[in-house]
């Protein structure tokens, strides 16, 4: 197992040493070579035909002089030239029915192959080209063609030992030349994958591992070359994900900074709101009807501060804390939240209260003010950059109760949300509706119905807005 697992880490060691363009050059040799050997088979069984057609054309110019001498005989000697002529060892012909024979030796016995070109397929001969260049046999080879001017057919017998060796030297040549062509084209083809392949893709891994150093430098942003091709799209697709990459890191970079910075700050207003608490305290002990009506509510507000800056602090070390999920009436929660939202006596937003009294709702109290607070802030802001779009403004909270779930839509009239901030709603730092805005309000209000166990969504309207939170109950 150690011995294949050390030959397997040397070819990928080997392999990573060829790299790309040896290894585009190694496939092209390959490829051309199996491509000459596809032309070769054919090549050399043509061939070969080719030479047995020669020989059994010269057969018939022999048979032709045979024809011409006196009385179809001839001298020894002439018969001997005749047949070193078409390099036969015996030529027999038929023409009307009658067979002539020109040898000088006995007829052999047995002969090793019958070659028939009057019928022989590709197949065929493919066949016994194969069988000629493997084997070396001693018997002679009997090989029959076509005749011609009133010749049946003519049939000669010869060596073939001078086939296979012609066989053999154009097997040579057809590997010569291909040895050739295939240096040539693979040179060929490698300068041309090494400029538009090779070259391109080391540029691209070059701009990755230096974008990498530092993607918050634009100017290690890869330029897109003027090709069209899958090269040129991958190259602008980098360029534009670097882009992206590189806004988005520097964003978060700033984040970090500001959420330092926010950390700071909050730490020090968690401390003068500790101190003006204790000052409050004090109110309560005043005498005056108004002091002693307005109060409660002042300590009860800073108390709900401090606790907003403890929790942005422990947000800012990790995340929201755990839901204290208990039943809660709603009304209060919400009465307070609107409070919270900012509305100043006598505005002119209508705020429409239409949740049933006495309906609870299994949450957190204080995490559900804050979800309410931003989305009645929300539609407040809203519709007071833009105003309304139908009627007076209206911003309307409505709730109910289907068994264990409760349902809290908070809609407005105002101008609805634009696509762009549809997209990312929930996302902070994108969805915001209006400019200057960041989103957070409505990120940490989903974080917050989420650690809640439930939802919050936008619902699809003809005009303005409508958020819908849909919270369940916990089993008993």
């Amino acid at each position: 197992m150690r011995d294949d697992a050390a030959r397997q880490g040397g070819i990928r060691r080997l392999a990573g040493r060829i790299g790309l363009s040896g290894r585009l050059l190694l496939l092209t040799v390959v490829f051309v070579l199996i491509a000459e050997v596809l032309i070769y088979v054919p090549s050399v069984a043509s061939y070969r035909r080719a030479w047995l057609s020669d020989r059994v054309a010269a057969a018939q110019v022999a048979a032709l002089v045979l024809d011409a001498a006196p009385q179809q005989r001839v001298s020894d000697d002439l018969a001997r030239r005749l047949l070193m002529g078409v390099g036969a060892q015996a030529i027999a012909l038929k023409a009307g029915g009658a067979r002539r024979l020109l040898n000088l030796t006995p007829m052999p016995p047995e002969v090793g192959e019958t070659v028939d070109l009057r019928g022989a397929g590709w197949f065929e001969g493919i066949g016994g080209a194969w069988r000629t260049l493997t084997r070396a046999s001693p018997l002679p080879l009997r090989v029959i063609g076509h005749g011609m001017e009133g010749v049946d057919f003519v049939e000669l017998v010869l060596d073939p030992a001078p086939l296979r060796h012609a066989m053999i030297a154009f097997s040579g040549r057809i590997l010569a030349a291909s040895l050739v062509i295939s240096g040539i084209t693979a040179g060929l083809v490698f300068l041309v994958l090494q400029l538009s392949i090779v070259r391109p893709v080391r540029r691209l891994a070059r701009n990755i591992a230096s974008f990498a150093e530092d993607p918050e430098d634009l100017s290690r942003r890869i330029s897109p070359s003027w090709r069209s091709d899958e090269i040129g799209a991958a190259e602008t697709a980098l360029a534009r994900m670097e882009t992206i990459l590189s806004g988005e890191l520097r964003q978060k970079r700033r984040l970090a900074d500001l959420g330092l910075s926010v950390s700071k700050i909050n730490h020090e207003l968690r401390n003068l709101l500790t101190t003006a608490q204790l000052l409050v305290d004090r109110l309560e002990h005043v005498a005056d009807p108004g002091v002693q009506r307005v109060a409660p509510r002042l300590v009860a507000t800073l108390g709900r501060a401090i606790r907003y800056c403890e929790g942005t602090l422990a947000y800012g070390r990790a995340a929201e804390p755990p839901a204290q999920r208990r039943p809660t009436p709603l009304r209060p929660i919400l009465r307070d939240a609107l409070d919270l939202a900012g509305l100043a006596p006598g505005a002119a937003i209508t705020i429409a209260d239409r949740t049933p009294e006495g309906l609870t709702v299994d949450a957190d109290p204080d995490q559900l003010s804050r979800v309410l607070v931003n989305l009645v802030r929300n539609a407040v802001q809203a519709i007071g950059l833009a105003g309304s779009g139908d009627g007076p403004p209206v911003v309307a909270i409505e709730a109910g109760r289907t068994g264990a779930t409760v349902t809290i839509l908070v809609s407005d009239n105002g101008p609805g949300l634009p696509e762009r901030a549809r997209a990312h709603l929930f996302e902070a730092f994108q969805g915001s509706g209006r400019s200057g805005g960041t989103g957070l309000g409505l990120a940490i209000a989903a974080e917050l119905v989420r650690l809640n166990g439930g939802t919050l969504s936008l619902d699809e309207t003809r005009s303005g807005a409508r958020f819908r939170i849909v919270l369940t109950d916990r089993e008993a």
